[in-house]
């Protein structure tokens, strides 16, 4: 096979990037307006600054919605332009020369490869950097701060160091109902009860009050108890780790969300879905682009009687239920039906598959 470039593989490209990024930016373009209509009471209401409203918040609003709209747009783009070249009777004057239709998919896969590292850039570096001020904005002019963040939390912080608590209050950065237990093996070695636990900021560590402290001596039915008003201690354990939310993952750059899940992993955090959930959609949507672009060019390199139009209708409803299970799979992480990795990528194996037999049956 020719892969050396030619005319025809410059006029296919150009026409699936100009399309994507041209839909793209339409219906990014109407996501904002209807975004700023629904938000425009609370800017107004809590005097969001005009230039906190256009660089803070929608200049980072915009790689996000792209990059979750692509795969979408992906299909849209190659079904609308490869549709309108079978229609004109191109694709047969491009086979009629001499160019396989295996051939004539390689700009298609150059595009979508494209598509597919830009999604990735953006998935790793880009995003999550836009998420964290995006989301700072919206927390501070949009979304109402509710009082606790975390109820009955239970972590390792290292092997053998269990730390509960039973409440945790935003306003003043306080745990209430403090435990923490040293253990080895299954032999309780100590154990620290406080009513508060006041995170110090200068510091970098927990104030605890009204302590009563039990250390259990091996060997002997009976322990050691003494009590403090007030004692000071530094954990792994620290203030962000309660200000957590499910969305926080989103935030994180890849090598700092593998070292979260590390950590999560560790402490038996049941978060940890979130996080894995999160890593695992980083890759799986860019992949999306060579399924839907072969997919797309299956259906759409023959003319139909319906034209255009029934391409895109039947492209439409394919990346919709596409993108659908995509989502809909993520329930199965939380109801511990599949792993996090099986879950995500399920989709992608499926509709592989169908790109595969499709593929197969477009020459014919």
């Amino acid at each position: 096979m020719d892969l050396k470039p030619k005319i025809i593989d410059i006029y296919i490209t150009k026409k699936f990037m100009g399309t994507f990024f041209m839909a793209l930016l339409l219906i990014i373009g109407i996501i904002i307006i209807f975004d700023l209509s629904e938000k425009v009471d609370d800017f107004v209401q809590k005097q969001a600054p005009i230039g906190e409203i256009i660089v803070d918040y929608y200049l980072n609003f915009i790689p996000y919605y792209m990059n979750m709209f692509s795969p979408l747009f992906v299909f849209i783009t190659v079904i609308f332009f490869t549709s309108r070249l079978a229609a004109n009777s191109e694709i047969i004057a491009i086979l009629s020369c001499g160019i396989s239709f295996h051939r004539m998919m390689v700009p298609y896969i150059f595009s979508a490869t494209i598509i597919a590292l830009l999604s990735l850039t953006l998935n790793l570096w880009v995003i999550p950097n836009s998420n964290s001020v995006r989301h700072e904005f919206e927390n501070t002019y949009v979304k109402k701060r509710s009082a606790l963040a975390h109820d009955n939390v239970h972590y390792q912080l290292r092997p053998g160091q269990f730390v509960y608590v039973e409440s945790f209050s935003k306003w003043n950065n306080t745990a209430y109902k403090f435990t923490l237990e040293e253990k080895e093996g299954n032999r309780l070695l100590s154990k620290l009860s406080a009513e508060t636990a006041q995170w110090d900021s200068t510091a970098g560590a927990w104030r605890l009050k009204r302590c009563f402290i039990r250390d259990y001596e091996p060997g002997i039915l009976r322990d050691k108890v003494s009590t403090r008003y007030q004692e000071d201690t530094v954990l792994t354990l620290t203030v962000t780790d309660f200000y957590r939310r499910d969305n926080t993952v989103q935030d994180l750059p890849y090598n700092q969300l593998e070292e979260l899940i590390e950590t999560q992993d560790m402490r038996g955090d049941a978060d940890i879905k979130f996080s894995l959930i999160e890593k695992h959609n980083r890759f799986a949507l860019p992949f999306s682009a060579f399924i839907l672009t072969m997919i797309g060019v299956s259906l759409s390199s023959k003319k139909k009687r319906g034209g255009l139009g029934w391409n895109l209708a039947i492209g439409i409803a394919l990346s919709f239920s596409y993108i659908l299970f995509m989502r809909f799979s993520e329930m199965f992480v939380m109801t511990e039906t599949m792993t996090p990795f099986l879950a995500i990528w399920f989709p992608n194996f499926i509709y592989a598959i169908i790109a595969i037999v499709l593929y197969r049956i477009a020459p014919k």
